[in-house]
């Protein structure tokens, strides 16, 4: 069946790797805090889908039209992003993601608008590219895009990775993205092709319960391994005091944890399926330093929080 038509692509995956570097080999492209997202472009429609392959437009229907600013028939690899102050707001485009009432929508991109940012190209005018090389499928998508409010082009540098990576840092953005300037593009598969350099460490944890306090929640978090769920810590700061109405977290008595922390008595356990994002600074220990609740992911299954 035509790549276009399947509409199953799983995007390539991106390797992590703590220390900038320069190369003439590689481009570096500020590292973007929003959802994945691959987008199907025609004349007719605008079609979404994240990593889950869950489609995305009925939530951002603010999106419909960028299918108007393609030159052809495309697949667009790229970024989900909701922008506040000129800076992306990962909670705020996680609330969207759960939002259901079309007017509560409709308010929110009233508000704050979503906009996808492209940086690769899989296919364009009937003709499949992922064999090409990066810096050619670069060229593709330059010439295939016609940017505006809704949709634009991710820019990229050659060789100054350090001095990229040094800017991010100055401006307390995510980090940067760095590519072999002839990797090809390989579904569902993490590559050192593609690897990313982070001012502060994240994983996707399971929500396995909480304690209650006056103005705020602590999330107790989980991890996999194989298939035993184990305790991995809690995170408080980010996390709002609305939380357990705002997700509808389903009560259990029982811990799901091969080994329960000491203190249960304190904790609230729920179900393990909702997935989220922690954001924290590195360490050798095997403990969350400085933790940082960034959101909830729709996009990451439990099982797929597995201890690394």
């Amino acid at each position: 069946m035509d790549l276009f038509d399947a509409k199953a692509i799983k995007p390539m995956l991106i390797s992590e790797m703590m220390n900038p570097f320069n190369s003439v080999d590689w481009i570096y492209e500020l590292k973007l805090d929003g959802i994945r997202c691959i987008a199907y472009l025609n004349g007719e429609e605008t079609e979404l889908r994240n990593k889950r392959d869950m489609k995305l437009l009925p939530r951002f229907p603010e999106l419909a039209q960028i299918n108007k600013q393609v030159k052809a028939k495309c697949i667009l690899d790229g970024e989900l992003l909701v922008l506040r102050n000129g800076i992306p707001d990962f909670y705020e485009l996680q609330r969207r993601t759960l939002l259901s009432d079309p007017f509560k929508i409709q308010l929110a991109y009233s508000k704050l608008p979503a906009s996808f940012v492209a940086y690769d190209i899989l296919y364009a005018d009937g003709k499949e590219l992922y064999s090409q090389k990066l810096m050619e499928r670069k060229e593709i998508l330059s010439n295939t895009i016609i940017e505006n409010e809704r949709i634009a082009i991710s820019r990229f540098i050659v060789e100054k990775g350090i001095e990229l990576f040094n800017l991010a840092d100055q401006q307390k953005l995510e980090g940067v993205v760095a590519k072999k300037a002839d990797s090809k593009y390989y579904f569902d598969k993490r590559t050192k092709d593609w690897i990313k350099f982070k001012r502060m460490a994240d994983e996707d944890f399971v929500v396995c319960g909480y304690i209650r306090k006056e103005k705020s929640n602590t999330l107790i978090l989980g991890q996999y391994k194989g298939e035993t769920l184990y305790y991995k810590g809690g995170v408080s700061f980010g996390v709002k005091s609305d939380f357990v109405q705002l997700y509808n977290c389903e009560q259990t008595s029982n811990s799901p944890f091969a080994l329960a922390p000491a203190y249960t008595d304190e904790i609230t356990w729920i179900k393990p399926t909702l997935v989220c994002t922690v954001e924290y600074m590195p360490n050798t220990k095997d403990s969350l330093r400085q933790p940082v609740f960034k959101g909830i992911r729709t996009d990451v299954s439990p099982k797929e929080c597995q201890v690394k």
